[in-house]
Formats: structure tokens, C-alpha cells, sequence
């Protein structure tokens, strides 16, 4: 819907999957909607397919972008970590697996080079995320620290992760109905 002019569109004419996730991208006109194992990029000025994304996973479970906007990142059910490179190519860029069961959100910090995943065993990842603007240099992705302090509530643990906007904190929530909030990352 774009409240500036009255006006909606609709970017796809039948449903692309069964969706996951979805998001607007930081800069363009684009938006991505994350089926089970794919990534769909509409451009919606346009109103068309710029891009599908191939996962790799069985079952995509969240997605975040980097403020540059051509980075991705994507988590699964089968505890992958998928990163892409929006302008290198449809296939994962890196994929990692830190988690010991299924991912259940990641997101970028907006000032700082850091990126999180918290996962159902409890734990939150912590990783430096370095994106350099010459194209010629791949992303550095080291992680830096692993977070306890949820307990587990049947099979779940942390559900949820987000930065502070400006300084290097981290909260996250998890199933035990306990928000933490980690500084001196």
C-alpha cells in the first residue's frame, strides 16, 4: 500500500509458495519474499520477477538485509545460516552452520559490522559482518561470540533477536518468557 498517493499494487498475480518472510529493501524499490526454500525479488515499480534466490535449505525460517541492501541473510529449520551477495549470483554466497537445532531469526546491526542468529538450542551467535563498498573484496564473516542465558520451553528457545540502534547492544527473547540484553558485545 502506499499511503503517499491512496494507492496499493499487487507485485504477483498468484501466490508465489507458501510464504515465510518478507521485506522491503533498505534503498530500491525491491521486495523479498521468502518462500519455503526460495527468495523472490519483485521490483515493484516495475511490477515483475527481478530474481529468485536459491536457499539450498529445506525450509527457510527468517530473513534480514543489510543496510547496503545487497546482502542477504536467511535462516533455516534445518540450522543453516545462508548468506547472499545480491549482485554475485542466485546461489548462497557462504553457508554456515553454528546452530545445533533450527534457526529462528538473524539480523544486522544498522551502524556497526556485526550480525546475530538465535537458534532453538538457546544460544545467540554473534558474528562480525564486514561488507566493503569496493566489489572486488568478498564479505568477512568471523564469528565473534556465542551467548547463553535462555532456558528451553518444550523444544523452543530463543524466538527472537534485535540490536539497539545505536549502540552494540542485543536483546533477545526467548520461549521461557525471559528478555536478556547483552552489552560489551
Amino acid at each position: 500500500h502506499q499511503l503517499s498517493k491512496a494507492r496499493s499494487q499487487s507485485p504477483f498475480k498468484r501466490a508465489p509458495g507458501l510464504v515465510q518472510c518478507m521485506l522491503f529493501h533498505p534503498t530500491r524499490p525491491f521486495f523479498f519474499v521468502a518462500t519455503q526454500q526460495h527468495v523472490k525479488v519483485f521490483h515493484l515499480v516495475e511490477q515483475k520477477l527481478m530474481k529468485k534466490l536459491l536457499s539450498g535449505c529445506k525450509w527457510i525460517s527468517c530473513m534480514s538485509a543489510h543496510e547496503s541492501g545487497d546482502h542477504i541473510v536467511l535462516g533455516s529449520y534445518d540450522r543453516r545460516l545462508v548468506w547472499f551477495d545480491l549482485d554475485l549470483a542466485s546461489t548462497p554466497y557462504k553457508t554456515l552452520k553454528y546452530h545445533e537445532k533450527a534457526l529462528r531469526a538473524v539480523t544486522f546491526h544498522k551502524r556497526y559490522p556485526l550480525f546475530a542468529s538465535c537458534s532453538d538450542d538457546g544460544s545467540v551467535h554473534v558474528l562480525h559482518s564486514m561488507v566493503y563498498s569496493d566489489l572486488e573484496r568478498n564479505p568477512m564473516i568471523v564469528p565473534l561470540k556465542v551467548l547463553k542465558g535462555h532456558g528451553m520451553k518444550g523444544k523452543l528457545g530463543v524466538t527472537s533477536i534485535t540490536f539497539h540502534p545505536r549502540q552494540p547492544w542485543l536483546f533477545s527473547a526467548g520461549a521461557d518468557g525471559v528478555i536478556n540484553l547483552y552489552q560489551d558485545i
